[in-house]
């Protein structure tokens, strides 16, 4: 079945796009959900106006994640932690930690699935965190963590 893409949809294609997908695919998941609609003979004056919004949208969205992309990477975290002798530390520095400071500090959401970590943060010092913006913008945020208790330079801008 032949249908128009309303949106993009993850591995069939962008919006606007005409593809043939599976019916049952088409009638029981794109059509109902509002990410296509039936391909017909009025479909391609449809699909040019769909693609040329969807364009303006993502110029916009490129213009914003790239201005909080610069935010990001000039932006230094910093976690106080416990921690033993070997500078490894009793608990962890998760995406969720990551997130919620991010928001606190620039003022927009950011979601903890945004965070690209293998494996939370356990040790002590600096670590470079990159930031899933958009597919094509990845700042990345400085992560810097300290012994719980330690005294901190009084010199610090």
């Amino acid at each position: 079945m032949e249908v128009l893409l309303k949106q993009d949809v993850k591995g069939v294609g962008q919006a606007g796009d005409i593809k043939k997908v599976a019916s049952g695919y088409a009638r029981n998941f794109l059509i109902p959900q509002g990410l296509a609609m039936p391909a017909n003979k009025g479909a391609t004056k449809q699909a040019e106006q769909i693609k040329s919004a969807a364009e303006r949208k993502h110029e916009r969205e490129l213009a914003t994640a790239t201005s909080l992309a610069a935010r990001i990477n000039a932006l230094s975290l910093t976690f106080h932690a416990r921690a033993a002798d070997t500078g490894r530390l009793f608990g962890s520095i998760t995406a969720s930690d990551i997130s919620e400071a991010l928001e606190q500090k620039l003022g927009v959401e950011i979601s903890k699935r945004q965070i690209d970590l293998d494996h939370p943060l356990r040790d002590l010092g600096s670590h470079q965190v990159p930031v899933h913006l958009l597919s094509d913008v990845i700042p990345q945020v400085t992560v810097l963590i300290e012994r719980e208790g330690e005294a901190e330079p009084s010199a610090v801008v």
